[in-house]
């Protein structure tokens, strides 16, 4: 199963050799393409080495240049790129689940962020936003704003990174918590929110939804990542759950702090939320005053 997020044992700005390092190290598993990932699973991790002309390295946010349309012996583009090519699609389906993207540096004179000699390991990325545009060379290319998740270890370059102001105080940052659980449940419910049914379409054939941990994990709480702690929820029915908007029950009907209606909890035969998490989450907001 492909893994998203820094691989244990790996810390941000840690040198590699070369691909094939890379590849035993898993942090970017193809030893020649510069995209981990498929269409239906999304993007694992990337590599920015200067290869395409259109790239822009900002330190905290990148523009990458999808695959495809290149003269191999040079970064001069000779043909369009397409959004249903391998890796272009794999990142698309990043942007649209909210999924992490490991980013890998290598040593070129393109940027100051890159590393000497090798390669480096720069830590996780959002995939923000893609879109078509007219590159350099005169051919279509498919580019990606990527931006450094923050709580990460800083990564020590020999430049600042630059900031962007159009997006220094409009920008939302989420925690990512897509386990490999939360999308094997989103897959189980086919997106459907538990609460209310809906389902998010996105380009494509891909769909949205965000799997909800009962119990949050981490501390101080330590809810455990199983499928007796996770719901697959609707954006809205997931943030009504973490700020205490919405209360499950035992039997599963859903309430407000002052025992309103709001529905219940579909779920599946093979799917049950242990109810000790249903009783943390309900302890936790009841006592907790309005």
């Amino acid at each position: 199963m492909r893994f998203f997020g820094t691989p244990e044992g790996i810390q941000v700005g840690q040198l590699f050799i070369d691909r094939r390092d890379l590849h035993e190290s898993h942090v970017h598993r193809p030893l020649q393409a510069g995209i981990s990932g498929s269409t239906k699973e999304g993007a694992d991790s990337v590599v920015v080495s200067g290869g395409y002309a259109d790239d822009q390295d900002n330190g905290d946010y990148i523009i990458y240049t999808g695959h495809g349309g290149k003269d191999p012996n040079s970064t001069k583009q000779v043909a369009d790129q397409s959004i249903t090519a391998s890796g272009n699609a794999a990142l698309i389906t990043s942007q649209v689940l909210g999924l992490p993207v490991r980013v890998i540096r290598g040593a070129h004179r393109g940027s100051p962020y890159a590393p000497p000699a090798g390669l480096q390991y720069a830590g996780l990325f959002s995939v923000t936003e893609w879109w078509i545009k007219l590159g350099q060379h005169g051919f279509n290319i498919v580019q990606f704003r990527l931006e450094r998740i923050p709580e990460q270890a800083t990564l020590v370059t020999r430049e600042l990174p630059v900031p962007d102001p159009a997006y220094a105080t409009t920008t939302i940052t989420r925690r990512i918590r897509d386990t490999a659980l939360s999308r094997d449940l989103k897959t189980m419910y086919s997106n459907k929110c538990q609460v209310c049914g809906t389902s998010i379409p996105g380009i494509g054939d891909r769909w949205y939804s965000e799997g909800a941990h009962v119990r949050p994990l981490g501390r101080p709480h330590l809810g455990d990542d199983s499928f007796a702690n996770i719901l697959c929820l609707c954006p809205n029915h997931h943030t009504q759950l973490d700020i205490g908007g919405m209360i499950i029950q035992d039997d599963m009907t859903v309430t407000t702090r002052s025992m309103a209606s709001i529905g219940e909890v579909t779920y599946r035969a093979d799917h049950m939320i242990a109810l000790s998490n249903l009783q943390y989450h309900r302890d936790h907001w009841l006592q907790t005053q309005p």
